[in-house]
Order: C-alpha cells, then structure tokens, then sequence
C-alpha cells in the first residue's frame, strides 16, 4: 500500500478545520493550510464528521488552486449528513464543534450508504476522487455490523477504482483488530493508542498488522494535548478531557527522562510512533500557523537513541 499511497511522516488532521472544540475563522484556516503546504506535507486528512461537512469545504476551497497529482487526501464514511432545519438554532454539542447543527449525522455503513457518503464528500472537497477512505468510527456505532457491510463496501469502491486505499479509522482496538482480520484493508488510521504515552496497539494490533501487510497513520500522537509541552500541568487535557492524576504523572515522568537527554517532549511523542515500520504517517491538528512550522521542526530534531532504550528500561514504553 506505502508505495501506492506515499503519505510521508507528517499528515494534517483536518478536525481542526470543523471548528472542533473553537471556531476558527475562514482566514485563519487557509493561513493554516498554507503553512501545512508551505512545509512540504501533502497529505490531508478529513471527515465528513469534522464540523458537518465544514472541514471538507474548507480543504476543498484550499486544494482547488493546487495541482492534483501533488497532494493525498482521505477522507471517511460511516455517518451521513442530512439536514436537520429543527436544530439549526443551536450549535453541534453532539460533536463538539462550534458550527450550527443545521445537519444531524446519521450512522450508515451499508454499501449504498458508503457509496453516498463518498460522493457527498467529493461534492464537499470539489475533487473527482480521494486517495484513502477510512470507515469512521465503527465501535461508535456497532463494530460487528459496521465491519461486515462496511469493509466490503469501502473494498468494492477500491475495486472499481474509487478510491487508491481503504481502511478504518478508530481509537477502538477491537475494532481496528476485526477490520485487519478481515483481509481486505491496506490502512489503519489508529487514534491515540499507539503513542509515548500508550502503546495498547503495540500488544495484538501492530503484530497483526505486520502479518497482513496493513500499513499505519497514527493520529492524536500528542493524546489530545498533554503531550504537546514538556511539562504537562494539572489541567491538561487527555481523550478530549480533563486528564486524570495517573495518566498527569506519567506524562510528567515522560517528560522528565526527555529533558534528562536533551529532548522536548512532543518532540519524542511526535518520533516515537514513526520508529515502528508499519507506521507511515503520523497526522496531526493545529489551529494556527506557527503550529504547523512548529511540528515539522521537532520532527526534524535529533533524538539520541539513549532516550529510547531509558523509556524502555522504565516501562515508559515497549522495549
């Protein structure tokens, strides 16, 4: 799959795009994006979930002016968007993005439900075809039902040459392990568990992976935030919360042995997923600028390997 779909080590999650947690205005997002392209990445991901449909608006107003052959994206199915004029007073509480509800999402994994979430979503982008669609979220729904008409339904687009690339995109790893047992995916988007702070993906998940030929983009390298500064404080956020103590003074432990050899803690957790071979890309947010110059930086920065046979010697990551 790597050679067909050459993603690169640093993707743009396109969550941020959707307004999630915060709107972010229509200038800062092409500002955003102009420094992701500006960098040299050119893999984008997104989601018809991302803010209803906005984040996908929003790469497609940007990737209009490019020239196809030079950029990736993928996109999602699994949840259709259709209008909700009742809601359109309030905001999308349900997914936490500050955009009107003026459409509800509902779940669809069947074969005529995927078909037409990707062909909503090409209208949204204003592109012919994306590179990788990735089933979303299928543990949020039903994992056995969503995998067993989902995953033959995103490989029968692959077939009909809709789409380079299939997989899922989960934090779930029951979920992820039912769609690369299935034999039909070439990726897997893993959020949040294969990171310098949990590497639950590295147990049964990564191993299977490896058998199949699956390749891996991690996405939530920095577990949503904590990671993303070398001394993490009491409120910093985990799983799109408030973290809790033990996982506070873990992170802080992490961040300790980094600065013991010179090393930024995102700096580490932005590397560490990308020493795994089947991992190809790690994608991440941001929602400014300097965000984007930021982490292109740290994945450029030496890392000795000193750093790395400490973390495993203390159990802080897999030997």
């Amino acid at each position: 799959m790597s050679a067909a779909v050459p993603l690169g080590p640093l993707g743009f999650g396109g969550a941020n795009l959707g307004n999630v947690f915060q709107a972010m205005s229509d200038e800062t997002a092409m500002a955003v994006l102009d420094a992701v392209w500006d960098s040299g990445i050119r893999y984008f991901d997104t989601a018809p979930h991302y803010g209803l449909g906005l984040a996908e608006r929003r790469l497609g107003a940007f990737l209009a002016g490019k020239p196809r052959d030079e950029y990736l994206v993928s996109t999602k199915a699994g949840r259709l968007l259709l209008p909700s004029p009742e809601t359109s007073d309030r905001f999308d509480d349900e997914g936490q993005f500050a955009v009107p509800a003026d459409m509800k999402r509902v779940w669809d994994f069947s074969a005529d439900g995927v078909r037409r979430s990707l062909e909503e979503s090409l209208e949204r982008l204003g592109l012919d075809a994306v590179d990788v669609l990735f089933l979303h979220d299928p543990d949020e729904h039903d994992v056995a039902s969503s995998i067993g008409t989902g995953v033959p339904a995103v490989v029968g687009l692959r077939e009909e040459g809709l789409v380079r690339a299939v997989g899922i995109g989960s934090k779930s790893i029951e979920a992820l392990l039912s769609g690369v047992r299935t034999g039909g995916l070439d990726l897997l988007m893993v959020a949040g568990r294969y990171t310098l702070l949990e590497q639950s993906a590295a147990d049964e998940l990564i191993p299977e992976c490896r058998e199949q030929g699956v390749d891996i983009v991690v996405a939530g390298a920095f577990n949503s935030g904590i990671l993303s500064s070398s001394q993490p404080g009491a409120g910093a956020r985990y799983e799109y919360g408030a973290a809790p103590p033990e996982v506070v003074a873990r992170a802080r432990r992490l961040g300790e042995v980094c600065t013991e050899h010179g090393v930024e803690l995102p700096v580490a957790a932005l590397q560490f997923p990308l020493r795994e071979p089947v991992v190809r890309s790690v994608v991440l947010g941001a929602t400014e600028p300097e965000h984007v110059r930021e982490n292109v930086r740290r994945i450029a920065e030496p890392v000795p390997d000193d750093l790395w046979q400490h973390l495993a010697a203390e159990g802080l990551v897999h030997a």
